[in-house]
Order: structure tokens, then C-alpha cells, then sequence
């Protein structure tokens, strides 16, 4: 078995000597028995090439003098060498930038108290990362927008709340990649596509997709409206073509059962998990806890001093990154 019955979903504690040897006993994410073993695998790593990965990185890190926190447990630094399917080099860059974006884009990362900053947003956009893995070990994440108006402000808060939801899920889940889906049946997408910021926009997906390094595997957008192509085709302009390939749209939420599999959806849609509302009011008690705003307060703060790093190095790897259309990748 992989899955331990610990009740501490996560811990930046670097008093672990090896790599993890189960998974916490999680709250709300459910693992298979395997999920450890098997996406080791997927990456080539065994126990001895893990450690001696993990130990590089340590190595490597306590080296970079512009890193305001160092102090980044294994089991964190496994997951983020995961995240780079395996690559320490992979892993170096996406820490990098990361804790890099910290500093260029502070309006993202703002410490808050999680329960009252996002009690709007929470009842508006309700994110919801499903509790079971699909059978090729990828987390399922729900955006479902219960309001036809999202206003200007709105924005930044959505992107904020989803934020405090990815540093928990890269603190504490373990999967192959992501597949997300966007229920915008009420929502009135030419208000959406009108109000909306393409700068923060294109900020916010680097963030995630730079910074986190989440893999994506679909973006699938459930919606009748026919301006949903502006919204599509505004995001395409950030995304890869690769990436921007794996962006779609349907009418209807039987589409969603050739994507994943129909038991591991919320009863909505047509699945056996508990309601979608029963899921984020849990999430919501999760991600507010005094301990996770702590955890949000310290990794909010794990940036750079700029002052300390190599101007070169900067200029090469970040010059206009926050504010123009870097095309993102996917590996």
C-alpha cells in the first residue's frame, strides 16, 4: 500500500531523510493503492535515482543566493521533479520561475484570511478538484460559474482562489497531470470576454503553467453560447499550438464520459461523487483551515531577492515575461 493513514495532509518539514515512502491519508483527495509506484515508473525513477535526485536538488538549491526560502521539504521536492516528468533540470526551472513570478507579480499572492478574502468568489466560481484519480492517474478539476455576470473584479480574485487551491494540490497531491473542466451553462460569456483582462490573463497562465508547471491534459468548456470562440481564441493567442489543441468545447455534459469516466463525476453530472456543492463547501473548510492560510502565508513569501541573482541569467530567462504574449509551452 501507498497511502498512509497520517493526518497531516502536508508538511515543508525537511526532517525526512529519504524520499516518501506512502502518501498521507488526505481529507478529500483519494489515491490508488499504486499511484506512488506507478508514476515513479512513468518517469524512469526508482528509489536510489529518486534520492539521488532529490539530493541534487537540494544541493542545488542551498546554492541559489536569490532564493528567499531554501528550506523546501523532500516530499515537496519529489513532487516538483514529478512535475518535470522526472527532470531535475526540469525541476530547477520550474522552481525558479515560481518563486521568480512571486516577485514580478506580488497582486497574485497576497496574504489573506482564505475564508472571508474569497467568501464572493467562492460562491460565484466553485473550483472543485475531484476527489478520485481517473484510471490513468490525472486529477479531474471542476471550475463550475454559478453567476451569468463576473465582473471585472471578480477576475483577479478567481485567479487568486485558484492560486491558494494549486499550492495546496502541489503540496499534497500526486498525479500524472490535470484535466479540466469549465461548466459555463450560466455564465454569459460575451460579459465574461468583454470584462476580462487579457494581460492578467496571459500572467495568470504562466503562472500556473510556468510557475506550478501543471500539466494539463484538456481543457474542456461546457457552454451553448456562440461567442465562446472570442474567449477560445483569446486564450489560443497565449497557449502553444500543442497546448491550444487540447482546448474544447461542448453543449452538452454527456460529452464529458468519452474524456473521463462517468462514476468519478459529481451526481450532476451524472457521476457517483457527492454534489459539487457538497465538494466546495469541503474544499472551502480545507483550503481555510489556520493551518493551510499559514502554509499560503510562507510560501507567498518563498520569492527571490533580485538583488542577488545574476542580471544575465534574468534578462535571458524572465525579460517580458509578466506582460506580453510569451507563447506557453507544454512538454
Amino acid at each position: 500500500m501507498s497511502v498512509s493513514k497520517s493526518n497531516v495532509p502536508y508538511s515543508n518539514s525537511r526532517s525526512v531523510v529519504l524520499k516518501m515512502e506512502s502518501l498521507p491519508c488526505n481529507p478529500i483527495l483519494k489515491f490508488k493503492p499504486d499511484t506512488l509506484d506507478v508514476i515513479r515508473k512513468s518517469f524512469n525513477l526508482d528509489q536510489r535515482e529518486l534520492n539521488e535526485a532529490i539530493d541534487r536538488f537540494e544541493e542545488w538549491l542551498n546554492k541559489q543566493e536569490h532564493f528567499v526560502k531554501k528550506d523546501f521539504s523532500r516530499d515537496y521536492i519529489e513532487r516538483t521533479i514529478i512535475q518535470g516528468k522526472g527532470s531535475v533540470e526540469k525541476a530547477k526551472s520550474q522552481m525558479d520561475k515560481l518563486c521568480t513570478l512571486k516577485t514580478l507579480l506580488p497582486k497574485f499572492f497576497k496574504n489573506c484570511d482564505i475564508k472571508t478574502e474569497f467568501k464572493d468568489i467562492s460562491q460565484i466560481a466553485w473550483l472543485i478538484p475531484l476527489p478520485k484519480m481517473t484510471e490513468d492517474y490525472c486529477r479531474v478539476y471542476i471550475v463550475k460559474i454559478n453567476s451569468k455576470e463576473f465582473t471585472s473584479a471578480h477576475f483577479m480574485e478567481y485567479y487568486r482562489f485558484n492560486i491558494v487551491l494549486y499550492e495546496y494540490l502541489k503540496a499534497t497531491d500526486y498525479v500524472k497531470g490535470f484535466i479540466v473542466i469549465h461548466d459555463w451553462r450560466d455564465l454569459n460569456c460575451l460579459d465574461l470576454v468583454t470584462k476580462m483582462n487579457v494581460i492578467e490573463l496571459q500572467q495568470f497562465m504562466t503562472i500556473l503553467m510556468e510557475g506550478y508547471k501543471a500539466t494539463i491534459h484538456g481543457i474542456h468548456i461546457i457552454t451553448e453560447s456562440k461567442v465562446i470562440d472570442l474567449f477560445t481564441s483569446t486564450l489560443k493567442q497565449i497557449l502553444s499550438p500543442k497546448m491550444a489543441a487540447r482546448v474544447h468545447v461542448y453543449t452538452n455534459i454527456e460529452s464529458l464520459y468519452n474524456i473521463v469516466e462517468k462514476d468519478i463525476l459529481p451526481v450532476e453530472y451524472g457521476g457517483k461523487e457527492v454534489s459539487v456543492e457538497e465538494l466546495n463547501k469541503k474544499w472551502m473548510e480545507i483550503i481555510s483551515t489556520e493551518e493551510h492560510t499559514a502554509y499560503m502565508k510562507e510560501m507567498n513569501g518563498a520569492c527571490t531577492d533580485e538583488s542577488r541573482r545574476s542580471k544575465l541569467d534574468f534578462n535571458n530567462e524572465y525579460i517580458g515575461m509578466p506582460g506580453t504574449f510569451r507563447t506557453l509551452t507544454v512538454d
